[in-house]
């Protein structure tokens, strides 16, 4: 009985949390990457856009990941 319990143990999760720190992090900071060289090159429209687009992001990831990480 107890060598199946042991089987059923969690190890370290250190790399979980950051694989989902990582996905809720990485994408809007690449959006916004883009978005302010867009913003720089005198594409102005694109570049807000992108700005959207990471906020939105993140607000959604922080509210996804933020209740998976609790």
């Amino acid at each position: 009985m107890t060598t199946n319990l042991i089987l059923l143990e969690v190890g370290n999760l250190g790399g979980l949390v950051f694989l989902i720190l990582l996905i809720l992090f990485g994408p809007p900071a690449l959006l916004a990457i883009i978005g302010l060289v867009l913003f720089r090159n005198k594409k102005r429209k694109a570049g807000k856009v992108f700005f959207i687009l990471s906020g939105v992001y993140l607000v959604i990831g922080l509210g996804i990941c933020g209740i998976l990480l609790n």
